[in-house]
């Protein structure tokens, strides 16, 4: 039931907002993996983040699309929870450390790609300010590591955090840009991959000269 409910909220709501009331423009898409498993990296501005990102990819990848979220921040509420798991198919992230006896953060992550799933992280951790990146967390090295077969796709987001920005629940009608660029590789170091993701998305970012927020 749930698998349906996903197809049925995508298909009648989530793909006619995101594609006609947002004005959706999408550069280099051809560099979306139209298979798993692959690794999706974005800036993270809005809400609409996880959505414009899943609506890029065929209706038939729904099944394989698992955005990665804080479970904090949802499984508080049994109603949002369900939501989250059920329709969104989101992996629950456990903010806990790697070391000591805690439980491994990343082990659904790393179940999930070596399942053959699509995952969408936001390495930034929270939704920031509009058009201003924050540091990115080490996770998703951390996953590129554990696989390193796995293509990472850099992604920027650009005009979500005015469609819809932090704190806001309806969206507005706001011209947003995708720029999706060429898979990165891992190269058998943490902070090189870092500073190579983070250039890449900061270059995605200058693709489009976009002015500043007023």
């Amino acid at each position: 039931m749930a698998g349906v409910l996903r197809f049925l909220f995508f298909l009648l709501l989530v793909r006619p907002v995101i594609l006609v009331v947002l004005g959706l423009n999408t550069r280099h898409r051809e560099r979306l993996p139209m298979a798993g498993p692959a690794i999706i990296v974005a800036n993270h501005n809005s809400h609409l983040d996880t959505l414009v990102l899943m609506t890029l990819f065929p209706v038939r990848l729904l099944p394989r699309l698992r955005p990665v979220a804080a479970a904090d921040y949802f499984l508080r509420n049994r109603a949002l929870a369900w939501f989250a798991l059920g329709i969104m198919g989101i992996i629950p992230l456990q903010r806990t450390g790697f070391s000591g006896d805690r439980q491994d953060p990343l082990a659904g992550c790393s179940a999930a790609v070596a399942a053959g799933d699509i995952l969408i992280l936001f390495p930034e951790g929270s939704r920031g300010e509009p058009e201003q990146m924050t540091a990115f967390r080490t996770g998703v090295a951390r996953l590129a590591q554990r696989h390193p077969e796995v293509p990472v796709v850099p992604v920027f987001l650009h005009g979500l955090g005015k469609a819809l920005p932090r704190g806001d629940w309806l969206p507005v009608p706001f011209f947003c840009d995708v720029f999706v660029d060429e898979p990165l590789a891992w190269g058998g170091d943490r902070r090189d991959f870092m500073d190579t993701l983070d250039g890449r998305i900061r270059a995605l970012s200058e693709e489009g000269r976009f002015p500043s927020w007023e």
